[in-house]
């Protein structure tokens, strides 16, 4: 469960960690009204939980009732990496002096948290890590002990924290692990953790990650968790359909069943060059019914170019899975290309599930459904598939699904004259 800006420094400052004064707003007129209690100039940043806002142009600093009007309509509008921004924070804009990094986080490779610090805060610490991995400095801890001070002093000086505000950076770092712990939270991150020209230490930006599974002990949290809004709309419909599924970045949709199998096709396809768009787990003995939402919710991604499906039939039978998609694909196919491969129980028995598909988009052809490097079935596949293509072997697939998504997206079939609409 990750928490908006807002939620996030509320959270914080139950710990006695110091953040600027602000509201939330839903509207211009909330937005001009927060702004009028706090005196301008005021920052109105967009409430998304992903990060990046401020190259997308979704924080602004606004001097004058009018520009936080203009500043809020504009924000609210905007769509930030899928989101869509449905709050703004209007913040009291601080003068900055320094601006630092700091946060805890579950390690589960190491079993343990562990504390990043760095000075050079304000930036993704990614892109830090990255590049000037010297400037991040990593401190390791026991989950079942308190943080010591000898611990915090030791990263505090690694990272290169001003020794002016040692006292008060040191108090900060020692809430943040306090907050982690007993908010059963899997981050706590403020970037940046700041130095205003006053002196002050703010934490100026906030980001929390909560357990879902244990929510039942924060009820205050859990009431949070249905405002939805830190929830990708594709990833709640999932959820809602109990889909496990996982929006991504890249441009290649991603069905399998069991998660190891689909991780597996996710790094295969980013060896082969392509990215992939989503996680989506089938499980278990996925009927077809499972299948047709599965890839109903994949297919209505607007940045899928392709589709790659990987079943290894155990529990799930193949013939299952080609059943759902022979049931959508003839209604949702139709504006990208779909690899498909099958192996394992009634593999034979589903591809000749497909190879019927493929007959009943051509009236009179005896086409088999296309096998590896075979050309496709085009857009007479159920009267509504672009490509339909099989492949043996996951790196085959993978390879085929990359050089299908490089290829633009037909129309909807709806003006085509081949095939039944």
């Amino acid at each position: 469960m990750k928490l908006l800006e807002f939620q996030a420094k509320s959270l914080l400052a139950q710990f006695q960690i110091p953040v600027p004064p602000g509201r939330p707003a839903a509207s211009a007129a909330e937005a001009l009204q927060a702004a009028a209690a706090l005196s301008l100039p005021v920052a109105v940043k967009a409430q998304v939980p992903v990060g990046g806002r401020g190259k997308a142009g979704g924080i602004a600093v606004a001097a004058t009732a009018d520009e936080v009007r203009r500043e809020a309509e504009r924000i609210l509008s905007m769509r930030i990496k899928g989101f869509p921004v449905r709050r703004v924070l209007v913040e009291k804009a601080q003068h900055i002096q320094a601006e630092y990094y700091f946060s805890v986080m579950l390690d589960r490779s190491r079993r343990g948290l562990l504390a990043m610090a760095s000075a050079a805060g304000g930036m993704e610490i990614e892109e830090v890590a990255a590049s000037e991995p010297e400037k991040v400095a990593k401190l390791w801890l026991d989950a079942r002990f308190p943080v010591a001070d000898f611990q915090l002093r030791q990263l505090f000086y690694a990272a290169g924290f001003a020794a002016a505000q040692q006292r008060e950076l040191l108090r900060v770092m020692r809430q943040v692990h306090q907050a982690l712990m007993q908010s059963d939270a899997l981050l706590v991150e403020i970037n940046p953790l700041a130095i205003t020209a006053e002196g002050q230490v703010l934490a100026l930006d906030a980001k929390v990650e909560i357990d879902d599974n244990a929510l039942f002990r924060h009820p205050d949290l859990a009431a949070l968790e249905r405002l939805d809004e830190g929830e990708h709309p594709l990833e709640r419909r999932a959820r809602q359909e109990g889909l496990a599924y996982v929006k991504l970045d890249g441009n290649i949709g991603v069905i399998g069943n069991g998660a190891g199998l689909v991780m597996a096709s996710l790094d295969t396809l980013r060896q082969q060059g392509g990215r992939p768009a989503n996680f989506c787990d089938l499980g278990g003995g996925a009927r077809a019914e499972v299948v047709e939402k599965a890839l109903a919710l994949v297919l209505s991604d607007p940045d899928v170019q392709c589709v790659l499906i990987n079943i290894f039939g155990g529990i799930t039978r193949c013939d299952e899975v080609a059943r759902g998609l022979a049931n959508v694909l003839p209604r949702l196919g139709g504006r990208v290309p779909v690899v498909v491969r099958l192996a394992g129980t009634r593999h034979q028995e589903g591809l000749a599930v497909l190879r019927d598909l493929a007959v009943a988009g051509r009236p009179g052809s005896q086409e088999p459904v296309p096998g590896p490097g075979d050309p496709g079935v085009g857009a007479g596949a159920a009267g509504r598939l672009r490509s339909l293509q099989t492949a043996a072997t996951l790196p085959e697939a993978a390879a085929l699904a990359v050089k299908l998504a490089g290829q633009p997206p037909v129309e909807p079939a709806a003006s085509r004259e081949e095939g039944v609409q």
